[in-house]
Order: structure tokens, then C-alpha cells, then sequence
């Protein structure tokens, strides 16, 4: 970070004002005027976008997509313009995608622009006026007031307990007391009280400060540089596809030109006939509809995501969570519920358990592991009643949810109160407050002034155990025999204290003190000395409870779970245990990552999963070396300091609830629910998505290479009239082979797809059992449709007759191969492998109907060049296509039984 950036909460009053040639009392019109001149706008700068044509021609720059070019262009020269516009039309359903979802992840960066406050109130001439915040200048004196979104980064002069949201910028759960107290320089973010950063949100109180940095030199522009300057990873799937498509690009055309040749000097071909030929070799081998399988198989995992609350925004990012095995998680609101709740009571005489969590009233007590009915427990009625009464946050349920209006950890004292069943409304009325001291941070605690109708007056106060016990002299107790009252033991307390906070927990005192009947007012004298305390509370953000069932489903998976937070050390550790992640102890500050350079923090973070008081800088680091280790990493996030690592990672992910529309801008996927959980069923989609890649490519390839090789078998054996024309292999590609492949889209997800690790995000698509498969199958496919063309040749047919055999033949051979591919390595031959997807068996009726209209119908007959066929022709045709059924599970059977590590 640049010194200019980190000093100002090291400097004195006197020292800011110094530095920035600034009055305590606010800057003048015309000085203001020219230091906007000076600084510019408190805007952030906004690069200027690519246009629309650009990233609309930018989609068109891939390999496959070059090569379905060069189909459309094949069928163009061949006249068949039906076809022709099929392919372009796929094409540009593909750009069209693309061009749509890129034009959303652009808008990161305006998404952070509108986190900044559009007004402030500053002090200009001597007078307190309303302006935009957008002229804001370094060294005006702005005031906060609880509600404002603070307009530029501050350097605080006066408080009054002011208190600031800074969880979108720091991922601290709860607002921050500030202070203007100076701060030692290397004070990390989350904790200069000192300082108000633009984009925070006041909570509580007031407070003035003089403006340090605008514009792009504020923290949150500072993020917004990171966020732009990121580069976004490619996914693996786009990266392994262009390395194919370039693969086959090339093995297209070199069997082209050897087969031109070929025919050329050996086969004395004229050059026009082997020109043709090489066309007809060319669309027989280029997978016409391999890129709109891939898209639809996508889109119905979007879909699939959807309904399990997990939204996508960039499609290829579905595929890409199926190879994540690393996820780097937020704490706040995505493993926690981020809602305060009280988990601990401590009296002097025992510990209380509360359970459930967030802010529905609904949990249990419990002793030593021992239920306890609150209701006939008159020492703790007693001090909940304490919490309720000193309080000034409200509990209301709102279309089903249970809302707090107020400081959270004021909400969960209420929360804490119903769960003992006491009605809130009506302690107010029966108890009601007559004066209180509010909570500063000067003072640290809050007390309030009650009376009863009988005539009783008390004071109930609350606040930081360090102030309230030195203001106790006795402490209550409760016994068989009822409350007792004794001398304080302050050991005790001081032990208990420490007890809740090495597990996390946040610590509240309660005590009470009678006053004097009548009495209407409160002052400090009243609340000094001679109190009574009744306990500790201990409060803390739980984690969800489908949390800690995802991560376990997440180990399961060989998916490693880290948690990366702006949160206190003590709190991360303690929620870590709880959600079960692999090394809940070993964890490393934001300063310890400072003093560690990348080779010695890259071998750090196999082992440690627990990172706190982090800034935006060191997610954006871990995440790039985790990559660098050859991990694929999903990130998970909801505030601004959450989007720059978002950006980077393989899978950003936001809460779509909770989370800022910068996060959601910067990531992949939104989860509808801001829950862990999802996360886990988004992975299952993702795997079963490549899964069903797979499949539809071991399918649609053999069709390719069965197709390709006719063709080449012909030149070879030197064959006047070719088995397929181009138009009918064009037939087979994009009507039967496009119709049978979307079927392998819908297949569901196989056994054991949680339970085995995640792929090797390295592995190409074409592993040795791929190639190995197309190559057999297509041989298989070769050979049966090239033999029943012989077959009707020898017969005395003639060629339409032929050929209509054999784009039949390779037409079922494909229908039945279907079922072969519904599992790479597993049988089918039983009633889930060949019923099991109806989508499958449409598909083959669909596919039926059509063949019969290629075959009969006498449009048809004259575009494709086919004839009819008799009954007897059709049976002989479904006993040859029906063998590649039986060849293929023989092998698949031979594969499981010598390869130990097959998948199903």
C-alpha cells in the first residue's frame, strides 16, 4: 500500500491538518474550488469500455469456432443454403451467448462506483452545508451521523459514539467503535478506529472528519484498480476445447490433402472429382454440432444450478466447478449466518448453553449438557430481563423472517430474552425507562433507568466486562435456596472472560444497582461503584448448520475447504473448528502474510486453512498462489474487499442476499441463498456436466471418424461413386448426430459423483481410453455401413439405393452406440442403462420419424439423392447396427476388468 495511503491514522489532529493545509474548522468555497481543480472529482476513474461490435467480434476468435466457419462455408459452396444457415445460426446463438455474459461481468466496476454516497454534509465558509460528494476535496471537514454512507476516506477529529459498518470493506461481523485517537503506522485496516473509509455505512452516533484521500485514492478506489487490473482465468473446459479444436483443425486437413493426393497419383482421380472428395472428407470429420452440444449441455446446467439456488452468470463456469478442488470461502455470512447470537451465559454459580442460531427465537438452555426450562429459573429471567431493558434495538418478524432493527449484538440479547419466553413489548410497558446513558466508547457501556407501577426504581447496565466489573462490588448468585448476593470475586470473572474469548465469543457484563424511589434521572455518579453483576453474556456469529454439512460433503469430494476473513484470529479459529475444516488451529494474520515472501507463503498454505484480519491485497495473493500450485480455486464472497480475488479465482462466487452488487458483478455464479451449501450442490451439477460433455463427445466423434473413414476407404479402394455425398454426411452431422448427442445432456448424475476427487483440471478431453474408443467404434461403423453398401451394390441396386443404406445404417448405428455412451466404462445392459433416460428414448423416436422422411418422402428424396427401401432391406439394417451394442459393452466389460482405477 502507498505511505500517502497508510499514515494518516498514525497523525495527530494538529499533524493532519498540517499535512493537508487544512482549518480545523472546515475549507473555504474558493480554496475548495481550487483544490478541485488540483485532485479532480471524488469519482472513480471508469476505463473506457470495448464497444459493443468489438466484443461481439471477439466471440467469433476460437478454433471450433473457425472451423464451423469453414463448415457453414462448405455447405454455401455446395448450394445446400438450408444447411448452411443452420450453422450459422449456431454460430451466432454462440457469440450471442457470449457477447451477454461478458457485457456482465464489465460491470464490476460501476457496481463498485455505485457503493459511494452521492451527498455530504461538509462544513464550508464557517456553515454546515449539504453538497455532492463528488466535490469533495482533501482537507474539508465532513460530518457523519448515524444512517450516512461515509463519502470519502476520513481522518476522524471528534466522535460521539460513533460506530461504522465495515464489512464490505473489511469482513469485520460487526460495526466498529471509532475513536480519533492516533494509531500506530502499522495499525492494519480493520482496526484504525480512527479513520472512516468511503462506502462504509454509520450505524450509530456522530462524528466529524477531514478528508484524506477522494476519488481513486480512497480504499475502495484502491480496490477498484485491483479489480480492473485482474486478469480473468480462462476455464479449463475453453482451454482443453481450443487445444482440440486445433488438434482436429489440423488432422482434418492433413487427411484432406493426404487423401487428395492420394487419389490424385494413385487412383487417377481428376482433380475436380478428388476436390469433391476432399470436401466430402473435410464435413465427414468436422463435428459440426459439437459447439452447440456443448452450449445446450451447459445452458441445462445453468438451469439445473438454478433451481438448486446457484446462478450462474458466465456459462463455461459450470464446467469449471467440476474440477475445483480448493475453495477459499468468506467467513461472514457465507460459513456464519451473520446474525449475532447469544451462545453462553455465565452467572457466578454456572454456565448456560443457548442453542439455535441468527435471530429466530426459537433454542433450548442447558447445564452441564442438561436441559433447563426458563421459565420457573428466577435468576435468569432476572438477567435476561436485564438485556431487554437495556436496549435499544427492536425484534420484529417480517414475511417469515426475524429482522433486528439496531446494533446486532443488542438484537441477539432480545432474540436471547424471547427464547425464555418473556414478551418484550410487555416488559417495556411494565418496566418502563425513565432515563439512560448511552453507550460511548469513552465509556464503554450503556445504563438505563427503570421504574415498576409498585413504586421500585433500578438501573441496568450493560457494556465491555472490563468497565462493568470495576464498577461491581457484589455479584448475584443463584442456589437451591434462591439469589444470594456475595463479594465480587473478580478472578472468577476475569477467568470466565477468558474462557469465552479464546472460543470466539464476544463478551457483554450485566449489572444492576436499586435506586431511589421516584428517581428521574441518571447520571455517571449513579453508575460508579456499588453494582451488583449478574453475568456474562457471550455472543457470537454461529456458523450455519448446512455449512458444516457441505463442508463435510466437500471433504468427501477431495475439495479442501479455507476460510479467508477480515475477522478477528480467535473468532475465525473458533468458527473453523466448529464447521470442521482440515487445520482449524494453523492460521496466519494479514501482518504474518506481509513478512512472508511468495516461496515461503506458497508452501505455507497446503497446510494452513485459516487466514484472519486480511485485506483485499493478500485474497487477491492467496488465491494467485494457490493457482500458481496448480490448484483450481473457487472464491467465495460478499463485500467490495471480496472482489478483486473474486475476479481471479476459477469460480468467483457471491451471496446474491447479503452481497454487494460489486461482488456479484466480479463473480461467476451468485448463490440465491448466501448459503455454503450450495456451493456443494453447484460442484455436483458442475461434474455432472462434464460428465455429460464427455459422453456427448464419445459420441458424436465415432460418428465423425465412421464417416471420415467410408469416405477414405473409398479413395483407397478407388471407388467410382462414393457411399456418402457431402449433403447426406451433412445430414448424419447435424440432424441425427446433434438430436442424439442433446439427449446425453439430461443424463443425471452417476453414483459416486461426490464421493470421488476432483478431475485434473490438466487432463485433456482425448484421454488414451477416448482415443482408443473412437477409434474402435469407428471402425465398427466403417465396416457395417460400407459392407451393406457393397452388399446393395452387388445386389444389382442402384446407387441412390445404396447410399440410402448406408446413411441408414451409420444412422443406427449411432441409435444404438447412444446407449453405449450413456456410461463411459459402466453396463448398460439392464433396465436403468437402456430406460433410464427418457430424454434418450425421445430423442431415438424423434430421430426415427426423421430417417423414415429422408428415406420416403419425395422432397427429400430429390435434395438428399435417396430412394426407398423395403422391409427386409430394414431388418438387415437394424441386425448390423445392433452389433455395435454387444462389441462395445464387450470392451467396456474388458476395461473394468483389467483397469482398476476406471470410473463408472
Amino acid at each position: 500500500m502507498q505511505p500517502e495511503q497508510t499514515r494518516w491514522h498514525s497523525l495527530t489532529e494538529a499533524q493532519t491538518l498540517q499535512q493537508l493545509q487544512a482549518d480545523a474548522h472546515g475549507l473555504s468555497a474558493a480554496a475548495a474550488r481550487l483544490r478541485l481543480t488540483e485532485h479532480g472529482a471524488n469519482r472513480l476513474p471508469e476505463a473506457r469500455p470495448r464497444s459493443a461490435l468489438v466484443r461481439f467480434l471477439a466471440q467469433f476468435h476460437n478454433v471450433l469456432i473457425y472451423v464451423l466457419l469453414s463448415a457453414g462455408l462448405v455447405t454455401a459452396m455446395l448450394q445446400h443454403w438450408l444447411d448452411a444457415g443452420v450453422i450459422l445460426g449456431v454460430v451466432l446463438v454462440n457469440a450471442a451467448i457470449g457477447f451477454v455474459q461478458e457485457g456482465k461481468a464489465e460491470d464490476a466496476l460501476r457496481a463498485i462506483r455505485r457503493m459511494l454516497s452521492p451527498l455530504a454534509m461538509v462544513w464550508r465558509d464557517g456553515r454546515l452545508i449539504s453538497i455532492e460528494a463528488a466535490n469533495l476535496v482533501p482537507g474539508d471537514l465532513v460530518a457523519l451521523q448515524s444512517g450516512d454512507k461515509v463519502p470519502a476516506d476520513l481522518r476522524l477529529l471528534r466522535t460521539k459514539g460513533l460506530q461504522i459498518e465495515e464489512a464490505a470493506l473489511t469482513g469485520e461481523s460487526l460495526p466498529v467503535d471509532k475513536r480519533p485517537d492516533p494509531l500506530p503506522r502499522d495499525t492494519v485496516l480493520a482496526d484504525r478506529r480512527c479513520m472512516a473509509y468511503s462506502g462504509t455505512l454509520v450505524t450509530h452516533g456522530q462524528g466529524s472528519g477531514i478528508v484524506v484521500a477522494t476519488g481513486a485514492d480512497t480504499e475502495i478506489g484502491r480496490i477498484s484498480a485491483l479489480v480492473a487490473g485482474v486478469q480473468q482465468l480462462t476455464t479449463p473446459l475453453l482451454r482443453q476445447m481450443a487445444q482440440f479444436g486445433r488438434w482436429l483443425t489440423g488432422a482434418i486437413l492433413l487427411l484432406a490433402a493426404a487423401g487428395f493426393a492420394f487419389g490424385m497419383l494413385v487412383r487417377d482421380y481428376s482433380a475436380s472429382e478428388m476436390f469433391m472428395a476432399a470436401v466430402g472428407l473435410a464435413v465427414a470429420a468436422i463435428p459440426e454440432g459439437l459447439p452447440a452440444i456443448m452450449t445446450i449441455t451447459l445452458a441445462i446446467g445453468v438451469q439445473r444450478m438454478a433451481a438448486r439456488n446457484a446462478i450462474v452468470r458466465r456459462l463455461p463456469a459450470v464446467e469449471t466447478l467440476g474440477t475445483v478442488g480448493l475453495i477459499c470461502s468468506d467467513k461472514t455470512g457465507t460459513l456464519t449466518c451473520n446474525e449475532m447470537t447469544v451462545t453462553a451465559i455465565a452467572t457466578a454459580g454456572r454456565q448456560l448453553g443457548l442453542s439455535g442460531a441468527g435471530y429466530d427465537p426459537h433454542g433450548t438452555f442447558s447445564v452441564d449438557g442438561e436441559h433447563l426450562a426458563p421459565q420457573g429459573d428466577a435468576a435468569l429471567q432476572e438477567i435476561l430481563r436485564a438485556v431487554v431493558l437495556c436496549n435499544d434495538s427492536t425484534l420484529e418478524q417480517l414475511d417469515g423472517d426475524w429482522r433486528v432493527h439496531g446494533d446486532p449484538m443488542e438484537g441477539a440479547l432480545l432474540v436471547a430474552g424471547a427464547k425464555a419466553g418473556l414478551d418484550l413489548v410487555r416488559i417495556a410497558k411494565d418496566y418502563p425507562r425513565t432515563d439512560l446513558i448511552p453507550f460511548e466508547s469513552e465509556h464503554k457501556f450503556m445504563a438505563t433507568l427503570h421504574h415498576s407501577h409498585a413504586g421500585e426504581s433500578f438501573i441496568y447496565v450493560k457494556g465491555a466486562p472490563e468497565a462493568v466489573l470495576d464498577m461491581c462490588a457484589t455479584q448475584r448468585a443463584s442456589s437451591d435456596a434462591g439469589a444470594t448476593i456475595s463479594a465480587l470475586t473478580p478472578a472468577l470473572w476475569h477467568a470466565r472472560m477468558e474462557a469465552m474469548a479464546d472460543v470466539g465469543l464476544r463478551v457483554l457484563a450485566v449489572a444492576v444497582k436499586p435506586a431511589q424511589p421516584h428517581r428521574s434521572e441518571l447520571d455517571f455518579a449513579d453508575v460508579d461503584s456499588d453494582l451488583t453483576l449478574l453475568g456474562l453474556f457471550g455472543l457470537m456469529d454461529p456458523p450455519r448448520a448446512e455449512a458444516i454439512a457441505a463442508v463435510r460433503d466437500c471433504a468427501a469430494a477431495g475439495i479442501r475447504v479455507k476460510m479467508i476473513t477480515g475477522d478477528h484470529v480467535a473468532t475465525a479459529r473458533s468458527i473453523a473448528r466448529r464447521i470442521g475444516l482440515a487445520n482449524p488451529d494453523a492460521a496466519l494474520t494479514g501482518r504474518e502474510l506481509d513478512q512472508l515472501d511468495d516461496a515461503t507463503l506458497q508452501q505455507r498454505v497446503a497446510e494452513v486453512d485459516v487466514y484472519a484480519r486480511v485485506t483485499p491485497e493478500h485474497k487477491l495473493r492467496l488465491v494467485q498462489l494457490l493457482q500458481g500450485a496448480g490448484r483450481v480455486v473457487a472464491m467465495t464472497g460478499d463485500g467490495v474487499n471480496d472482489a478483486p480475488a473474486l475476479k481471479r479465482a476459477d469460480v468467483g462466487i457471491a451471496m446474491g442476499v447479503k452481497g454487494t452488487e460489486a461482488a456479484k458483478e466480479a463473480a461467476e455464479m451468485v448463490l440465491a441463498d448466501d448459503n455454503f451449501a450450495s456451493i456443494a450442490s453447484a460442484v455436483e451439477e458442475g461434474r455432472t456436466v462434464y460428465d455429460n460433455l464427455r459422453k456427448a463427445i464419445l459420441f458424436i466423434l465415432p460418428t465423425n471418424g465412421g464417416e471420415a473413414l467410408v469416405v477414405l476407404g473409398a479413395i483407397l479402394f478407388g471407388f467410382q461413386q462414393f457411399p456418402l455425398t457431402p449433403v447426406q454426411i451433412l445430414w448424419v452431422n447435424m440432424i441425427t448426430a446433434v438430436t442424439l448427442a442433446l439427449a446425453l445432456a439430461f443424463e443425471p448424475p452417476e453414483p459416486g459423483v461426490m464421493r470421488r476427487p476432483p478431475r485434473n483440471a490438466g487432463q485433456p478431453v482425448l484421454t488414451p481410453l477416448f482415443l482408443w474408443r473412437i477409434g474402435y467404434v469407428s471402425l465398427i461403423l466403417m465396416g457395417g455401413t460400407f459392407g451393406l453398401f457393397l452388399w446393395e451394390l452387388e445386389a444389382g441396386e442402384g446407387i441412390a439405393h445404396a447410399r440410402t443404406v448406408a446413411v441408414n445404417t451409420l444412422v443406427m448405428f449411432e441409435i444404438f452406440y447412444l446407449f453405449n455412451s450413456r456410461y463411459m466404462t459402466a453396463p448398460v445392459l439392464n433396465r436403468e442403462g437402456l430406460l433410464g433416460n427418457r430424454f434418450a428414448l425421445l430423442a431415438v423416436g424423434l430421430l426415427l420419424l426423421f430417417q423414415l422422411g429422408f428415406t420416403y418422402l419425395p422432397p427429400l428424396q430429390a435434395l438428399f439423392g435417396t430412394a426407398a427401401i423395403g422391409l427386409t432391406t430394414w431388418l438387415r439394417i437394424v441386425a448390423v447396427a445392433a452389433s455395435v451394442l454387444f462389441i462395445v459393452e464387450l470392451e467396456k466389460a474388458l476395461v473394468r476388468r483389467y483397469t482398476s482405477n476406471s470410473r463408472p
